[in-house]
């Protein structure tokens, strides 16, 4: 079993979700730019983090083919028609190891992929920081992505003034997927995560990953359970929302209430629709326990 490593969430415009998220109190890291003709910016929690992405150099981006996945051109399809929560993507120490275990469970998988690229660091000094990815998908769900991420230099990548938040903000502690039928989906998500999955009530499935827990819901259930309608109608069995834990919801609340940003402000919760988040919904609340 893993935990979620990060959520890649695909905007048209890097600067202005930056903006929207520091607004609601998030440190960012500066703008990055990766081999393959992306530009990201990441908010770090406590060993996880939100991955902010565009497309930066289309000419650079590869095409994928039945053996190799393209994480470019995925996010350049998926940003066609519209923004929002792209990828799920859990941790591993071995992304090859994952690679060949989703494949003996049944998944589609893909050829690992390497790559590196530059980061800033706090002081203003340049790194490398290289990674490795194992990528699953589902007939089902053509327009969510699942990889495996290991990290080759996790000391120049994870940083402690990159993961102080003004909202308090400390780990992604669930995700949720929207599906018309989430029986049809369970079995792959729980496969991908090495887990089992179990039934909440009638028709919602969740898999607790070793880090926190992924949740499968109908349309209705969804409305019900997160406080927003599912974003992008046109897109079935997708990712759709995040809760993350804050460390005082006292803090959390009244940043947002003074950021500008369209939220509603609840006594445990802080929701954010899709609409007002670049196509992916946020619920901040109190941080889980474990």
């Amino acid at each position: 079993m893993s935990g979620i490593d990060h959520l890649v969430l695909a905007t048209h415009d890097l600067d202005a979700a930056r903006a929207r998220y520091r607004a609601l109190g998030f440190t960012l890291t500066p703008p990055a730019r990766h081999p393959f003709g992306t530009a990201n910016s990441l908010v770090q929690l406590q060993g996880s983090f939100l991955e902010l992405l565009a497309i930066a150099a289309p000419a650079d981006i590869p095409e994928a083919s039945p053996v190799n996945f393209s994480f470019a051109a995925f996010n350049r399809d998926y940003l066609a028609s519209g923004e929002g929560f792209s990828m799920l993507v859990l941790a591993t120490r071995d992304a090859r190891a994952e690679g060949r275990r989703m494949r003996a469970a049944g998944l589609d998988t893909y050829e690992p992929f390497d790559f590196s690229r530059c980061a800033r660091l706090p002081s203003g000094n340049e790194v490398t920081v290289g990674f490795s990815l194992s990528f699953a998908s589902h007939p089902a769900m053509p327009d969510a992505g699942f990889f495996y991420c290991q990290q080759h230099a996790p000391e120049h990548f994870w940083k402690a003034e990159y993961q102080t938040h003004a909202n308090t903000a400390v780990s992604v502690d669930e995700v949720g997927l929207v599906a018309e039928e989430p029986s049809e989906i369970a079995g792959f998500i729980a496969a991908f995560a090495g887990a089992e999955a179990h039934r909440v009530h009638l028709d919602g499935l969740v898999v607790d990953t070793e880090r926190r827990r992924i949740t499968m819901l109908n349309r209705h259930d969804f409305r019900a359970h997160w406080g927003f309608e599912p974003p992008a109608a046109h897109r079935n069995n997708q990712l759709a929302a995040f809760r993350l834990g804050v460390a005082d919801m006292g803090k959390a609340r009244a940043l947002v209430e003074d950021s500008g940003v369209a939220a509603a402000v609840e006594r445990h919760r802080v929701v954010v629709a899709p609409e007002n988040l670049f196509g992916a919904g946020m619920v901040l609340a109190q941080r889980s326990g474990g």
